[in-house]
């Protein structure tokens, strides 16, 4: 205030010296000395009214802020934003009392990069802009955030593509919706459908190829794939070719299911010519990105009719209703979109954050080190206070709520997805939270051409498959070549057909592909490659499912055995070993054996040593009977009588399990000398690799390599057509074995397992299959139709074709020597090994308990151990005497026994007539 006031002092006393100069200078009378006059009157006037303005702005306290705005103004979210910007303005200082004021300073981009960065350049040098709101497209972008890096000048844009990233750019803030968050919306939204193919149609640039990646990725998560995208020149006109070129080759493909990610104008364009191509149809699927459906008012949409379309979704509120109003009021020839939305929030979050730093914000230029062209425009020391700020604003804009995460904005309100019915959007979907939600019923979306029906999302073009086939002879119960083809493959490819159960049901010719041996031909792998060269849409046959075809097809699940083995010739083994006795039983089952007779011997040794005479004697005599009785009960001869309950009992437990080993060991003896045994001449493969033997395959199978891996010469290999070949192969020593596929082999050993046997290892493989293009939508629907052909009619048609399977269980197990092992009869070792020592655990305890007296004394172990031993080895007497016991007294009575004078006593006699005095002895 003091410095205008000062100013306006200084002013007034140079007028008034002036004054008094031409008063008193004698030279002023003539005309040009008045003019000059006049003129530096003017100059101090307008002095005056400048330091006037400045006391007006200090003593109101608003301090003007430049901003810049870059826009394309042609454009109708170049027209939107900037009144969205003014109305921003003029919302925030008529509701806030504010010490700043924004003066935007409005720039036409002209849809040119190098005007847009001109622009840039313009107001940082001359208008010493704070920031700068725009531009609106990425290319433009690009430009002017590398000017706001190197001035430091925060740049608040529209641009949604993600190759600008916020990372790399430090002063660049996007304040709308990048491209790639509208990808997982979309991929939901393709996932709710049958859909798992879907085609990009994208325009040239950074704008359209930013989407590809995420994209990609998305549809990737929920099982869908990317085909090949095709990409529109921006310059495509409607006198040129390229989009009708473009639309031909997707009209061509199976997939109808396309994600159209164009601008505006071209996307217009592109659904004219689709209409033209009669591709607005029944069965087609499109779907729009953002930057179309936010802008569909300034395009036709005659031609877009069932289209879906993908945009941000802006919640409804009081304000937003309002600001429509006053919107349309004001400018009723525009419409207002969400681009000027977006502006409208940024521009007021912008004003909140110049009016934070209050008087700081003032642009102030450190001069640079180095002057050029760019340089020039100098570097902001105010751009980093105010970036900071720009970023920790918050606020419940028009929008939604606008907040900054990683100078980018975040948006928790979602897309919404909508159906292009006459000339609106219908709401169908809304997306938040990686959820879909539905307005209504999948029922009331309309598809291209009315229809409420949702489309397959693939087709055949023509509705007619082009079906490939081997053309071989000699396997005709698989396939065979005539008008039409037959055979078990071509039944299950007509079953699976059948199952598909499709709207349109589809038809198809069949194509042979000779593969036949010394004719000019190929392979099985140059058939699968014909899908590859677009030449068929499916190939059938006994084709088999390798990794090395996966590469060029895509196959169903297989739906025949897997794997690849050999068969060779079978030979009679009539040769008898004098050792053959031994061949029932295996090692250990005999050794077990011979353990528990041992040992079930001298358990009842222990029980019946002291009450059964015939288990005494002398230890000689003891040792046989242990063995003589238990091995006599494998032939059931025993005839020693049981005192003890418990060696009874243990007996008969025992005679059980003889009975059962023996009963087991005559039948597989039987078997072994009445069955007649088969065995292959070789076993191993690489046998006949060291021998140099030949060996039959399949010709034009996958087998031939196969065997060159394993090492054979290929010299020694020979292809076959036929299984007729295969037998006079084998049968006339031409090769030593056949190695093929399980499929063929089981078919061919069906008439021959008394000649032919199959062994070695099973080399694994997928089985046959069906091939289609890579990606194809009709693959999955025909795997899910295999599966129910597979549990419902393959037996069927398989007993039709290659009749019942065959018994080979004789050849089969020619290499097995059926003997018994020692896990069938763990159970009855156990029953009787529980038994045998139970019963003497039993007898242990008694005989401890009645000896009870003599353990409990005072003597020295040995002493007990001693006549532990000599209680024992004594016999026990029962408490009665018997009959037969009264008649030995009589008789010794009557005639005593001879005396050591006239009688010479052997030693059995000794060891027998002990006992029996000791009895006499006891009685009496």
């Amino acid at each position: 205030m003091v410095l205008c006031e000062k100013s306006l002092v200084i002013g007034s006393k140079e007028t008034h010296g002036a004054k008094l100069q031409n008063y008193n200078n004698t030279y002023i009378h003539t005309v040009e000395d008045t003019v000059a006059v006049e003129m530096k009157a003017n100059m101090l006037f307008l002095l005056v009214i400048i330091n006037l303005s400045l006391i007006l702005r200090v003593t109101t306290g608003n301090i003007e802020i430049g901003i810049g705005v870059i826009l394309d103004m042609d454009s109708s979210v170049g027209k939107v934003s900037k009144i969205c910007i003014k109305m921003a303005l003029r919302d925030f200082y008529q509701t806030h009392n504010c010490t700043t004021k924004i003066i935007p300073y409005f720039r036409d981009s002209k849809s040119d990069r190098l005007q847009a960065a001109s622009a840039a350049i313009q107001l940082i040098k001359d208008f010493k802009v704070s920031a700068i709101i725009g531009p609106q497209r990425s290319s433009e972008a690009d430009f002017v955030v590398d000017i706001g890096n190197k001035a430091r000048v925060p740049i608040l844009s529209l641009a949604t593509t993600p190759s600008l990233s916020p990372e790399e750019n430090p002063y660049f803030i996007r304040v709308s919706q990048t491209s790639s968050s509208q990808a997982q919306p979309i991929s939901e939204f393709i996932k709710s459908f049958p859909w798992r193919e879907a085609v990009l149609v994208y325009q040239d640039g950074d704008f359209g190829t930013g989407l590809i990646p995420s994209l990609s990725e998305a549809l990737l998560n929920v099982g869908v794939q990317l085909k090949h995208p095709i990409v529109i020149s921006p310059s495509a006109s409607d006198d040129d070719h390229i989009i009708s070129d473009a639309l031909h080759n997707l009209k061509t493909n199976q997939t109808r299911v396309f994600v159209v990610h164009l601008l505006p104008d071209l996307a217009s364009l592109f659904f004219k010519k689709a209409k033209q191509a009669d591709m607005m149809q029944d069965g087609y699927v499109w779907i729009i990105t953002d930057v179309v459906t936010n802008l569909l008012h300034t395009i036709d949409t005659d031609s877009m009719q069932g289209v879906v379309g993908v945009k941000p979704y802006i919640p409804i509120s009081d304000d937003l209703k309002k600001f429509q109003d006053r919107f349309k009021r004001k400018n009723p020839s525009q419409v207002i979109n969400v681009y000027g939305l977006w502006s409208y929030d940024a521009t007021f979050a912008l004003a909140m954050a110049v009016e934070r730093l209050g008087r700081a914000t003032t642009f102030q230029q450190q001069p640079p080190p180095i002057i050029t062209d760019l340089d020039a425009i100098g570097i902001s020391t105010l751009g980093q206070r105010l970036l900071s700020e720009i970023i920790k604003t918050k606020l419940k804009g028009l929008s939604g709520d606008f907040s900054l995460v990683d100078r980018q904005l975040q948006s928790d309100s979602g897309y919404q997805i909508v159906n292009i019915v006459g000339q609106e959007d219908k709401p169908i979907y809304v997306w938040n939270n990686s959820r879909l939600y539905n307005y209504s019923n999948k029922e009331d979306i309309r598809w291209p051409n009315g229809s409420n029906h949702p489309p397959q999302g693939w087709e055949i073009p023509e509705n007619k498959l082009k079906v490939g086939y081997p053309d071989i002879d000699g396997f005709p119960e698989f396939i065979k070549n005539g008008t039409e083809p037959t055979g078990f493959c071509v039944d299950v490819f007509k079953a699976v057909m059948e199952e598909l159960r499709l709207p349109h049901p589809l038809s198809y010719d069949y194509i042979p592909y000779s593969i036949k041996k010394n004719l000019t031909s190929g392979s099985y792998n140059d058939l699968v490659n014909q899908i590859y060269l677009k030449k068929y849409d499916v190939v059938i046959g006994d084709v088999t499912i390798r990794a090395n075809r996966s590469n060029y097809v895509d196959f169903t699940l297989p739906y025949t055995d897997s794997g690849v083995s050999m068969i060779v010739p079978i030979r009679k083994d009539e040769s008898k070993n004098a050792w053959i006795f031994m061949r029932p039983l295996e090692k250990q089952l005999w050794l077990t054996s011979c353990g528990f007779f041992i040992y079930t011997g001298v358990v009842i040794w222990v029980l019946e040593h002291g009450v059964n005479k015939e288990f005494r004697g002398r230890p000689y005599k003891q040792v046989g009977m242990i063995f003589w009785f238990s091995f006599s009960t494998l032939v059931f001869a025993h005839k020693e009588k049981m005192i003890s309950n418990l060696s009874r009992f243990v007996v008969i437990v025992w005679v059980f399990v003889v009975l059962v080993l023996q009963s087991s060991y005559i039948a597989s003896l039987t078997s072994i000398l009445t069955v007649q045994q088969l065995q292959p001449d070789f076993t191993d493969i690489h046998d006949l690799i060291r021998q140099g033997d030949s060996i039959g395959y399949k010709e034009g199978s996958f087998v031939e390599q196969m065997l060159k891996d394993m090492g054979f010469q290929e010299a020694n290999l020979r292809g076959y057509d036929s299984l007729e070949d295969y037998d006079s192969a084998l049968s006339h020593g031409n090769v030593s074995a056949i190695f093929d596929e399980l499929p063929y082999l089981k078919l061919f050993l069906r008439n021959n397992c008394n000649k032919y046997i199959m062994v070695g290892p099973t080399y694994k493989t997928a089985g046959f299959g069906f091939a289609f293009p890579k990606g194809s939508p009709l693959l999955p629907l025909v795997s899910k139709a295999l599966l129910q052909v597979t549990e419902n009619k393959l037996d069927i048609i398989s007993n039709t074709w290659l009749g019942k399977k065959a018994d080979c269980s004789s050849g089969g197990s020619g290499s097995r020597s059926g003997r018994l092992s020692l896990d069938s009869f763990l159970g009855l070792f156990l029953i009787a090994g529980v038994s045998s020592t139970s019963a003497l655990i039993i007898y242990l305890f008694i005989f401890l308990y009645e000896n009870r007296d003599m353990l409990l004394s005072d003597a020295s172990i040995h002493q007990k151990l001693s006549e532990i031993a000599r209680t024992f080895h004594q016999e026990k007497q029962e408490d009665a005497p018997k009959d037969d016991d009264f008649l030995v007294i009589e008789n010794n009575i009557t005639n005593p026994p001879p005396t050591p004078e006239n009688h010479q006593v052997s030693d059995d006699d000794e060891a027998e007539a002990t006992p029996a005095h000791d009895g006499i002895e006891t009685r009496n």
